[in-house]
């Protein structure tokens, strides 16, 4: 039987209430959102964390609103109100993309997206795509509130520059004329982590592409990014040759790990043709919507 290892719970009542309860129990208290990823953990006792502080109660980091040319989600929003919003879903289709893939209905209903990019799992389908949307993280601490480039946000897995005494709160993805998204994976079943997968954006002039994103998740890219593969795009045309030429750079500069989800060549041969194909929907989502 699983059983976490004793642990007291406090409830926060607002984001000072959350901080003044995190400064109280030092390092070794974390913060408690929808509890999907952190309580199997400390099931398994793979986290043992002192102090639990619960933040489900904070209305007040629950949001989605567009302001200052901006997408902002709070860090409380649920996955399943993400993947409902017509207005994130206008500006980033790669969001709702993302989101009908991951897990179930039941973690949809009550997994956070702020708690997701906090577990920083190597495998988490989000954090791939706000790497490609190239997002910023807002993080409020006792003294002061921070921004940070989601490409700088994890570290390492289950690591994130969010130090002891700090939360997420929000995430905010500009909004650029010109462009479109898509993310593609592969999982062994519907609702499982991911094989592969890669989410794209593009933003296109004339007849070029002027800039592009690319996240790529579970096979290994640091920071969730395939920079060679983005530097590659600018400039040129947004044709199936150079998608599949970027879908085989991203393979190339990857790094997976043989397990039970299958062999190194296998991932990169899905990194590369998945990369084609969400480049590929994301350029004709753009053509779409000039047409």
């Amino acid at each position: 039987m699983q059983v976490p290892a004793q642990v007291e719970y406090e409830k926060a009542a607002s984001v000072e209430h959350a901080l003044a309860l995190l400064a109280r129990y030092g390092p070794e208290a974390r913060v408690l959102a929808g509890g999907h990823s952190l309580i199997p953990m400390m099931k398994l006792r793979l986290a043992q964390p002192e102090t639990l502080v619960d933040i489900n109660g904070l209305s007040e980091l629950a949001y989605l609103r567009v302001a200052d040319g901006e997408l902002r989600i709070g860090a409380l929003t649920r996955h399943a109100e993400l993947l409902a919003s017509a207005r994130a879903g206008e500006h980033f289709a790669i969001l709702h993309d993302a989101e009908k893939v991951i897990a179930d209905p039941v973690v949809r209903n009550w997994g956070t997206i702020g708690g997701s990019l906090c577990q920083a799992d190597p495998s988490e389908d989000l954090s791939a795509a706000f790497a490609a949307l190239k997002a910023i993280m807002v993080i409020r601490g006792p003294d002061a509130t921070r921004t940070v480039p989601v490409r700088e946000f994890h570290t390492a897995p289950y690591e994130t520059v969010v130090a002891p005494g700090e939360i997420l709160t929000e995430i905010r993805i500009p909004i650029r004329p010109g462009g479109g998204s898509a993310y593609e994976k592969v999982g062994r079943r519907v609702g499982d982590w991911s094989v592969a997968a890669v989410g794209a954006v593009l933003r296109l002039g004339k007849n070029h592409i002027e800039d592009a994103g690319i996240g790529l998740t579970a096979v290994g890219a640091e920071h969730f990014v395939a920079a060679e593969a983005e530097e590659f795009l600018r400039g040129q045309a947004p044709d199936d040759e150079n998608f599949q030429a970027a879908g085989a750079i991203a393979a190339q500069h990857c790094h997976p790990v043989a397990d039970q989800r299958g062999p190194e060549d296998y991932k990169r041969h899905l990194v590369a043709e998945l990369t084609a194909r969400a480049l590929r929907r994301a350029a004709d989502r753009v053509r779409h919507e000039d047409a």
